[in-house]
């Protein structure tokens, strides 16, 4: 019976062990940020060494797996549980999580509430990613056919580009909603484009800069190529992991879906722990190393 799911942590978990669960770590925060930025130079290096069909396909699939890692290890700095110490959480899930896939964790951290607050009802503002499900068989094809090519890529740079401008308001899935025209002058503009725009491309040049001076400049191609087209897959896969086909409730254990993950996906769709999905909706401040811990509570 429905009735008789739970509807909150505290109805299985003492206050001891939700006071153990929600304790952050600056070292396990140090240890996931260097184990994914250490996968990325993995896969721009190797590639330059041995610059081969197979390995540069592998390559593009891991670097848009971490890329959705920066994106979960900016996810975990807005809930504030990526490093126990509150400067090194925001400094590093803005810096080195949001900055590197044009993302800014402040505006994310206001969204993300608004979706624990409301997960898969109408007002959810993330709903539209999995409201769609299920899908026919063509369909899919045809979403993960605009992942494959960059179509997808492409949107969500040009609809970042419109919310640094201050033309929409920020958001991370539709549907856009434009921004009071009456606040928006030349100077505002410009100061969204220096303020969000101006980091990331800076950090795309730098990038590039680097493996120019390494003698591989053409490796910076492996690293945006992915931006357009493996990570949007991932994202996309992530979002219907996590809520696609699941009840319009506001009772996580009926909105939201933990799912298994190999070490394929781990590389891939479920990067730090993300795929623990229900026990994070039920503990949002929950750090990602503790998750299978209380996956198993």
């Amino acid at each position: 019976m429905v009735e008789d799911v739970p509807r909150r942590a505290t109805d299985l978990l003492s206050p001891q062990e939700i006071k153990a669960l929600t304790r952050a770590s600056d070292l396990h925060g140090f240890l996931a940020t260097f184990t994914t930025w250490g996968l990325i130079v993995a896969a721009l290096v190797i590639p330059a060494l041995v610059p081969h069909p197979a390995v540069i396909l592998a390559s593009v699939l891991i670097l848009g797996g971490r890329q959705l890692g920066l994106a979960i290890l900016m996810h975990e700095a807005a809930h504030r549980s990526l490093f126990r110490t509150r400067w090194i959480n925001d400094f590093v899930g803005y810096w080195m999580g949001g900055v590197p896939i044009w993302q800014r964790l402040e505006g994310y951290r206001l969204h993300h509430r608004r979706h624990h607050a409301r997960t898969n009802t109408e007002a959810d503002p993330d709903r539209a990613l999995s409201a769609p499900f299920p899908v026919t068989p063509a369909s899919l094809v045809r979403k993960f056919a605009r992942d494959a090519v960059g179509l997808t890529g492409l949107r969500r740079m040009f609809g970042q580009l419109l919310m640094d401008l201050g033309i929409i308001e920020y958001s991370v899935a539709p549907p856009v909603e434009r921004a009071d025209p009456s606040e928006r002058t030349p100077a505002t503009m410009a100061a969204g484009l220096a303020r969000h725009t101006l980091p990331f491309v800076a950090f795309n040049v730098a990038l590039w800069a680097l493996a120019y001076a390494l003698g591989a400049g053409w490796v910076w191609l492996l690293w945006f190529g992915a931006y357009l087209t493996s990570f949007s897959a991932f994202i996309r896969m992530r979002s219907i992991a996590e809520h696609a086909c699941t009840s319009p409730s506001e009772n996580p254990f009926l909105n939201t879906r933990t799912t298994r993950a190999n070490l394929l996906a781990k590389l891939t769709v479920a990067p730090h722990g993300v795929n623990y999905h229900l026990e994070h909706h039920l503990l949002p401040t929950v750090p990602a190393h503790q998750l299978p811990a209380l996956h198993r509570l």
